[in-house]
């Protein structure tokens, strides 16, 4: 909606400037008709039918900007099941599509949803409920067909048709808006990603403990949320656990203060103690230093005293001398014999 009041906008003033102004910048979007924005949106069989000829208007015509009592009727379908902003968002986008828009909203009934979709957390009436208070819908279609025919779209007088381009295969068909596409009647919209019924389903489903221990503490009954004798207790004895937890934990919490600073202080007394001993200059190494010197001591030799008494003297031991220089009582040399003597 913004973007194309904003647009508009711009190219109007930038061709006032130029002295050119073309009759097709003239329309503004018009206000709303309807009453959306205090009440909800009246359902379509509700209304008096209007007696004028049904005629289309074209695509350039709509963009352009029809008068105001010529409203382009765009029709958007769908289930609307927990209707959530990822519906709110497609009806706005359907919605903003033109200058002067009347936006009709079909929603299909349980029978019908039931035999093509699935099963709906909500039935036909509050979906129907629900689309009607939305802010953008001017029209509520209750019991809406699966497939558009020719007469539907003129019993509505419809000039397009607001779906996300993404091809809806169902009911047997490839894609059931074809032939309003090949019709010229379709305008595309935008999904919003991250949201839709069935991810809200899966989370239920997967949380399912949680929402009924939840429903449970509200006051419904086991057998309102079907659920055993057995399960209502262990879900009870659950909810009991998690009080006791939480009262743990917050008295935890209460004193985690004092355990911190309590802790602080010992761990800051721990290494103040740790670094006199085992620190450069702790205890540690003063002793191995002293225990060195004392072990260094013990293995070394002492020095003898100056005033130690002279030992005596002793006598020389005796010369060693070889037998062929000196006569030995133990050793004589041998007899001389003279020539006569030997044989």
């Amino acid at each position: 909606m913004e973007a194309h009041s904003s647009g508009f906008g711009r190219k109007r003033k930038r061709e006032e400037l130029n002295g050119e102004m073309k009759e097709a910048e003239c329309f503004r979007k018009l206000p709303r008709r309807t009453l959306g924005l205090t009440e909800p949106a009246p359902f379509a069989d509700e209304l008096v039918a209007a007696k004028a000829p049904y005629v289309r208007v074209s695509m350039e015509e709509a963009c352009r900007g029809t008068p105001e009592d010529r409203p382009v009727r765009v029709y958007a379908d769908g289930i609307f099941d927990m209707f959530h902003s990822g519906h709110a968002r497609a009806l706005m986008q359907a919605k903003c599509l033109f200058p002067n828009t009347h936006l009709i909203v079909g929603v299909c009934s349980d029978d019908l949803t039931h035999k093509f979709k699935g099963f709906t957390v909500m039935n036909e009436d509050e979906r129907y409920d629900a689309v009607s208070h939305c802010r953008y819908v001017d029209e509520v279609v209750r019991n809406a067909p699966w497939t558009l025919t020719p007469a539907f779209l003129a019993e509505h007088r419809i000039d397009f048709v607001a779906h996300d381009d993404i091809p809806y295969i169902s009911a047997g068909s490839d894609d059931v808006y074809k032939h309003i596409k090949e019709a010229g009647m379709f305008a595309p919209t935008q999904r919003t990603e991250g949201i839709s019924t069935s991810d809200i389903i899966t989370r239920i489903v997967r949380d399912y403990d949680v929402y009924v221990r939840r429903n449970l503490q509200r006051g419904y009954t086991a057998k309102e949320l079907n659920v055993s004798f057995i399960n209502e207790k262990k879900y009870h004895l659950q909810e009991h656990v998690d009080k006791v937890k939480q009262k743990f934990v917050q008295k935890v919490e209460e004193k985690g203060i004092d355990l911190i600073q309590k802790w602080e202080e010992k761990s800051r007394e721990f290494i103040g103690n740790f670094l006199q001993m085992f620190g450069p200059d702790g205890a540690l190494k003063h002793m191995l230093k002293e225990g060195k010197g004392r072990m260094l001591q013990a293995i070394s030799p002492r020095q003898s005293p100056s005033s130690s008494p002279v030992r005596e003297e002793r006598s020389p031991s005796p010369t060693f001398r070889l037998p062929f220089f000196t006569s030995s009582p133990f050793f004589s040399p041998p007899p001389h014999h003279s020539d006569s003597d030997v044989k």
